[in-house]
């Protein structure tokens, strides 16, 4: 008799992996610590709200999953590559600091314009880099994944500096996995729709813009923490090893216009 061997699925646990999640004191940022947690890594949280950061910690811990804490402000670059150079190599990063301040374009001014420039991309970057920085000189492999957004796919009403933020963390995003494929580092980004968020807040609470996002989405209904918790843990696993440069949509259906 013949024994026919079958391809196993590759694994979506993270046991025995690092991660640094940053923006993790809320929002995306923190349903990405927990998933990942609940995956089976120790994660280290990062933000600049340290006192949100250990109640999470703890919260976690709680739960038997492994989390500590690290406080950093990503438009500190060399704060930033310090802190993480001090630490072992982070197997995978999810970077989810952002900040938005949405406006007509005529009304953008210069000081908004470098403020979330400055977190949206330069940190971004920054911070992804110094994650790479540390697995290439330990020889290590990694997944890296940048919360990026629907709006670097599309544009949108008030939207045009946060767009063109999320259109540059795209390009950075596969210029750096076409760079760091040799390393076997996968770099990744995430595009969620409107998430309930706290950043989301101001939107949610203008019913023109809620009806223009209802009709928008095709699925009939906004993006919920957990929508993003299954790609954020499929990106950072095994499952994915085949996966770089490239932007998982989490939009329901949005971009498919």
């Amino acid at each position: 008799m013949t024994t026919t061997t079958l391809p196993r699925t590759p694994s979506f646990r993270l046991d025995g992996k690092r991660a640094l999640v940053v923006g993790a004191s809320s929002g995306i940022g923190q349903a990405a610590a927990v998933a990942l947690a609940e995956a089976g890594a120790n994660v280290t949280l990062a933000a600049r709200s340290i006192d949100k950061l250990k109640q999470i910690g703890d919260a976690l811990r709680g739960m038997g999953l492994m989390a500590s804490t690290l406080a950093i402000d990503v438009q500190d670059v060399e704060a930033t590559e310090q802190a993480i150079a001090s630490h072992a190599p982070f197997d995978i990063l999810v970077n989810s600091a952002g900040l938005a301040r949405h406006g007509p374009a005529l009304e953008t001014t210069p000081a908004d314009f470098d403020t979330v420039i400055g977190i949206n991309v330069r940190g971004a970057y920054f911070v992804t880099r110094a994650v790479a920085q540390r697995l290439v000189t330990a020889n290590r492999t990694g997944s890296l994944i940048n919360i990026s957004s629907q709006m670097a796919h599309v544009g949108g009403i008030d939207r045009a500096v946060y767009s063109a933020t999320k259109h540059a963390v795209e390009g950075f995003t596969k210029s750096m996995a076409i760079e760091w494929g040799k390393h076997g580092i996968r770099v990744n980004t995430i595009c969620p729709t409107f998430i309930r968020t706290p950043l989301a807040e101001q939107t949610f609470a203008n019913p023109e813009r809620v009806r223009w996002i209802e009709e928008k989405i095709k699925l009939g209904r906004v993006g919920e923490l957990e929508d993003m918790m299954g790609p954020v843990t499929f990106l950072a696993s095994d499952a994915a090893a085949m996966i770089t440069g490239s932007a998982l949509m989490v939009d329901g259906g949005w971009t498919a216009d």
